[in-house]
C-alpha cells in the first residue's frame, strides 16, 4: 500500500485561493530551505524538498491545478516519476533558474540578452566626515581606480586589424546546457560557459595594450557632493562611475558610503540634536541667561527661575536639514544640568548656610525629623 500524500496546499501552506505568485514564493522559502545542496545528507530535508517541488510543479501550472482541484492526487495516478507523478516531463531546470538564481550566483538570462548590452557592475568605496560636514553638506575628493575603453582596441580587446571570434563551446550562446540524474529524473541545468566567460566570444590575438581585457585601469579623483542632513552608514549614488558597460551597455554607478564622525558635545537622532548645558545653581535658582552651542553657532536662552537640573528646552528649528527638503531642519534639544559647587570659600560657606536658615533650614532637616537635635555634644550615628 502506498503512502498517502499529502495536500499540495497544505504542503506549501498556501490557501486554494493561492494566485500563482503566491505559490511561487511559498515554493521558493521551502526550497531555500530544504534544498539538498543546502542540507547535505540530511533526507528528510531531501524528503521535504521533494514533497514541495511535486507540489509546486502541480500548483504552478494552471492545467494541472486545474485537474488537481477536480480530482485531487487522482488526476495524476498512473503516471511515472515520484509518487505517481512524471517528473521526467518536467524541466526543471527552467525552475530551478528563475527560483535560485539568488541562491546560486545570478539568474538565467536568454543568450540575447546576455550578448546585447547590459550595465556594468556598480563599485563601492567610502568616505568619513565630521558631524558638521554631515548637517550642512560638502564636497569630498576620493581616489580609487576605475578602468576605461582600451583607445587602441576600442573596447574589443583584439590587437588592430583583428576581430573576437565566436565562441566554439558555446556557439556565441555565452551558456552552455548539460542534463544530469536526479531523483526528479532528468534535470536541465544552464550555467556559463567556462571558455570565454559568458561574453560568447574568444579572443586570440589580444591587443598589446590591455592584453585582451577591452579595458585599462587608472588612478583618478572623483569629487563627491555630500548633501546636507545625509547620516551616517547613508550613501550617495554617483551616475556612471561604475564598472564599463558589456557590449555597449552603460557604466555602471559608483556608491559612496559616508561615515560620519562622532561630536564631542552634540548627539544625533534623525533630524534633531541633542546636548547638555551646566547651569549655575544661582542661575537655575534665580533665573537669567546662559549660553548654548549649537551647529550654528552660539545662541542664549533665558532659563526661569526656579529651573530644575535635567529640565530640557527644545530651540526649534535648530537641528539637521530634511535630506530631501533642506528648507525643513529638526530641532535642537537642551537638558539643563544643575551644577554643586565642590570647592566653597569659608564666607561662602557661611553665607550659604544663612541662605539655608532662610529657606527652610534643610541642613538640620533630618534632626528635627528624628528628633536627635538634643543640642551641642549630642552623639548622632551617620551613615555613608
Amino acid at each position: 500500500m502506498s503512502e498517502q500524500k499529502r495536500d499540495y496546499y497544505e504542503v506549501l501552506g498556501v490557501d486554494k485561493s493561492a494566485d500563482a505568485e503566491t505559490i511561487k514564493k511559498a515554493y521558493r522559502a521551502l526550497a531555500k530551505k530544504y534544498h539538498p545542496d543546502m542540507n547535505p545528507g540530511d533526507k528528510e530535508a531531501e524528503r521535504k524538498f521533494k514533497e514541495a517541488s511535486e507540489a509546486y510543479a502541480v500548483l504552478s501550472d494552471a492545467d494541472k491545478k486545474r485537474q488537481y482541484d477536480q480530482f485531487g492526487h487522482a488526476a495524476f495516478e498512473g503516471g511515472g516519476g515520484a509518487g505517481g507523478f512524471d517528473f521526467n516531463t518536467m524541466d526543471f531546470g527552467d525552475i530551478f533558474g528563475d527560483l535560485f538564481g539568488d541562491l546560486f550566483g545570478g539568474g538565467r538570462r536568454s543568450s540575447a540578452a546576455r550578448n546585447g548590452p547590459m550595465k556594468g557592475a556598480n563599485l563601492r568605496t567610502s568616505v568619513r566626515i565630521s558631524f558638521l560636514e554631515a548637517v550642512f553638506g560638502c564636497k569630498k575628493e576620493i581616489q580609487l581606480t576605475l578602468k576605461d575603453e582600451c583607445v587602441k582596441c576600442r573596447g574589443t580587446g583584439a590587437k588592430p586589424g583583428t576581430q573576437p571570434q565566436m565562441c566554439p563551446k558555446c556557439g556565441g550562446k555565452g551558456q552552455v546546457v548539460f542534463t544530469q540524474q536526479s531523483f526528479f529524473g532528468t534535470v536541465r541545468n544552464v550555467q556559463t560557459c567556462p571558455d570565454c566567460s559568458g561574453t560568447g566570444k574568444i579572443v586570440k590575438d589580444k591587443c598589446p595594450d590591455c592584453h585582451g581585457a577591452g579595458y585599462i585601469s587608472s588612478r583618478k579623483t572623483i569629487e563627491v557632493t555630500i548633501p546636507a542632513g545625509i547620516d551616517n552608514g547613508q550613501s550617495v549614488r554617483i551616475r556612471e562611475k561604475g564598472e564599463p558597460g558589456i557590449n555597449g551597455g552603460p557604466r555602471g554607478d559608483l556608491l559612496v558610503e559616508v561615515s560620519v564622525s562622532r561630536h564631542p558635545i552634540f548627539q544625533r537622532q534623525d533630524d534633531d540634536i541633542f546636548s547638555t548645558v551646566p547651569v549655575s545653581f544661582a542661575l537655575a535658582a534665580l533665573g537669567g541667561d546662559v549660553v548654548v552651542d549649537t551647529v550654528d553657532g552660539r545662541v542664549v536662552y533665558n532659563v526661569k527661575a526656579g529651573t530644575q537640573t535635567d529640565t530640557r528646552v527644545r530651540l526649534k528649528g535648530k537641528g539637521v536639514p530634511d535630506l530631501r527638503d533642506n528648507s525643513i531642519r529638526g530641532d535642537h534639544y537642551v537638558t539643563l544640568v544643575v551644577q554643586t559647587p565642590d570647592k566653597l570659600s569659608k564666607d561662602a560657606k557661611e553665607l550659604l548656610r544663612q541662605f539655608d536658615m532662610k529657606t527652610g533650614d534643610s541642613l538640620n532637616a533630618a534632626a528635627r525629623i528624628t528628633g536627635t537635635d538634643n543640642g551641642p555634644g549630642t552623639k548622632k550615628k551617620k551613615w555613608r
